[in-house]
């Protein structure tokens, strides 16, 4: 029963996604802007426990609800973690209502031929099998694109829904994100190959099959939409990539049919020093923009 209401929350129910899944390089940037720095740890087991305890006080947040957050992606070290006393991702489901999701990928390869895919992942099939026993309802993986590149382009899409037709055996929902970078000079040109290898990506899905695509916002407003009406995508989602949140958020807006799936934008003027009340107020406002840019378009 809970995987139809979780099916039918992320199908059709009005929010967006939050995105806390920094791992390995990204921990201590993020760390350091909730303002805590590299000398309050001294090793990768402190490191992580200070972010899970961050994770954790956004979870905790009276304005962290299924009400406008329909989902959540986490770290492994977060899933493998409690929250409130219960593992992390049933905490999510049964006291806030908010979707569990897990970052399955290990990272970037070298760039070649303008983008990185993703790390060989030979232990997945085993991560994929606790995922499910821990209540996960879908993975995200990432990839990079910085040129428009058809070769490296294709490259990129097409291990994206290789794995992803793997994660679909294990009973899981993909998130397919071939990130562009915002800051390249040929972005829009990208995004139109890219858009043309996704479609090529969907239809050669079986029928009965669904997935869900996490994008850069694109120069050109609503790229995206054939993706978002094709009918083997559960849900498109964006990602802030770089850009502020006022500007991710007016972006958004502008695409119909996007929600949000945004890290560092959603946690931007958190500080560990904060006391709880101004914690709570400063979450509650960015939450409340970010879900009003996703039901925007």
């Amino acid at each position: 029963m809970s995987n139809e209401q979780q099916t039918k929350q992320i199908t059709s129910a009005d929010g967006f996604i939050a995105a806390l899944d920094q791992s390995g390089g990204s921990t201590p940037k993020a760390l350091k802007l909730y303002g805590v720095e590299e000398d309050a740890y001294s090793n990768d087991e402190e490191m992580f426990g200070l972010i899970h305890d961050m994770r954790a006080r956004i979870v905790n947040s009276p304005a962290f609800t299924g009400k406008q957050i329909i989902g959540a992606i986490l770290f492994e070290r977060t899933m493998d973690s409690d929250i409130g006393g219960k593992p992390s991702a049933t905490y999510l489901w049964e006291e806030r209502h908010v979707v569990p999701f897990l970052k399955v990928d290990k990272g970037l390869a070298d760039e070649e031929d303008g983008v990185c895919v993703m790390k060989d992942m030979p232990d997945l099939d085993a991560l994929l099998e606790k995922a499910v026993s821990k209540g996960i309802f879908g993975t995200k993986m990432r990839s990079v694109i910085n040129a428009a590149t058809p070769t490296g382009i294709a490259k990129v899409v097409d291990q994206q829904f290789a794995i992803g037709k793997q994660i679909l055996d294990h009973g899981l929902v993909p998130i397919i994100e071939p990130e562009v970078t915002i800051s390249i000079a040929d972005k829009a040109e990208a995004e139109q190959i890219l858009l043309a290898e996704i479609k090529k990506g969907l239809d050669a899905l079986p029928e009965d099959a669904q997935v869900m695509l996490k994008l850069t916002l694109p120069e050109a407003e609503n790229t995206y939409k054939p993706l978002v009406d094709h009918p083997r995508v559960m849900r498109v989602v964006a990602l802030s990539g770089g850009y502020s949140r006022s500007e991710a958020n007016d972006r958004l807006s502008k695409n119909t049919g996007i929600i949000a799936s945004f890290s560092r934008a959603l946690t931007e003027g958190l500080s560990a020093k904060q006391a709880d009340t101004e914690f709570d107020q400063t979450l509650a406002g960015t939450v409340d923009e970010i879900y009003k840019a996703s039901i925007a378009g």
